[in-house]
């Protein structure tokens, strides 16, 4: 008697593996996709700074699309706790002997201890009233930095931040010294903070901020504390911005002042804006567009803002759901036109079937 219950066992345990491992690709796509960006990046840039400046504006744009793509938020704030945490680290490094890690732990806290302050006071008005507000305290962190040169350096900023390398009882365990091993570094971080923050947008709390960004009145009568929720999202937004700021002073060496000022904020939004808002890795593709296509514009004409100016109307005006809203039309405009020819292929063959 031949036994056929191993081949059908193994057949149906297949069956159920395949799609188990479909559905874990659909759901970890978008780390994949930035996995993806920071295996190209080395792949096709010349210079390890300019890779880096993508990936921590990449978090920037991460922080500041967590309140407006999810909380429908528009601040003008993220430049606070961009430059108090370029401040921070710069600080730490210069006065003190603590590592890397304790002075990137620290623009977090600091940043996220502002973006509380801020928020607390932000989140009670609404609309044009919100967005004052947040410009607001933009200026007011401005000239606050300004007018202490002795802690911030003043207008020339924080000097000579070093980078010290990654190391355990005096051993040096990763070395920070050249643009691509401070690269690798970034990268690191960039994907666990991407990871940490997608598990955010999928939990309850994310739903919950999608809620009150479509219908807050609504969110409210159901029994949910909006303005709570709203501070929560300040908080984690200003953590990630500020460990975005810390990065960028020790890729630079400098903490400047025009990283606090309003004008870093407005970069950072349009990042978010160029991207899409409502999806994360949107905010990288803003990011990588940005940057890059600032640096090769500012190779070609010194006036380069203005064609940057003229792409951004573009957007505004033929994709408002930006680059990934663009690239899911693109995509589904290929679904449909495969899915016709291969309709008008099966009807073809069954035309030329014999009666």
């Amino acid at each position: 008697m031949i036994d056929t219950s191993k081949p059908i066992a193994q057949s149906a345990s297949s069956v159920r593996a395949q799609p188990g491992l479909k559905h874990s690709l659909h759901r970890y796509r978008f780390l994949l996709l930035a996995l993806l960006v920071v295996c190209v990046l080395p792949l096709t840039l010349r210079s390890g700074s300019l890779a880096t400046e993508v990936l921590v504006f990449a978090l920037a744009a991460l922080g500041c699309n967590l309140l407006l793509g999810y909380t429908g938020l528009l601040s003008f704030g993220q430049g606070i706790f961009f430059g108090l945490g370029s401040y921070c680290a710069g600080l730490v490094l210069t006065r003190t002997a603590l590592p890397v890690p304790a002075a990137l732990f620290a623009a977090a806290i600091i940043g996220a201890a502002a973006a509380a302050l801020v928020g607390w006071f932000s989140i009670r008005q609404r609309g044009t009233y919100f967005v004052m507000l947040t410009l607001a305290f933009g200026q007011l962190f401005y000239f606050l930095a300004y007018t202490t040169p002795d802690l911030t350096g003043g207008d020339n900023g924080l000097l000579d931040i070093p980078r010290p390398a990654l190391g355990l009882f005096g051993k040096t365990i990763v070395p920070l010294t050249s643009p691509w091993q401070y690269y690798g570094f970034v990268a690191v971080l960039f994907l666990v903070v991407f990871w940490l923050l997608m598990r955010v947008s999928h939990s309850v709390f994310g739903r919950t901020l999608l809620a009150i960004r479509d219908n807050e009145a609504r969110a409210a009568a159901v029994g949910y504390d909006v303005k709570r929720f709203k501070l929560m999202a300040f908080v984690i937004s200003g953590a990630v911005t500020g460990l975005a700021g810390a990065l960028h002073a020790l890729m630079t060496g400098i903490a400047p002042l025009s990283n606090i000022d309003y004008h870093t904020s407005e970069m950072i939004l349009v990042m978010t804006v160029i991207g899409g808002t409502g999806n994360l890795f949107a905010s990288v593709l803003g990011a990588a567009f940005y940057v890059l296509f600032a640096d090769w514009l500012s190779t070609l004409w010194p006036r380069w803002l203005l064609l940057l100016g003229i792409v951004l109307i573009a957007v505004s005006l033929f994709m408002q759901r930006g680059l990934w809203g663009l690239g899911e039309r693109i995509w589904q405009s290929l679904r449909r036109r495969s899915s016709t020819d291969a309709g008008n292929g099966a009807d073809n063959d069954a035309d030329k079937e014999p009666i």
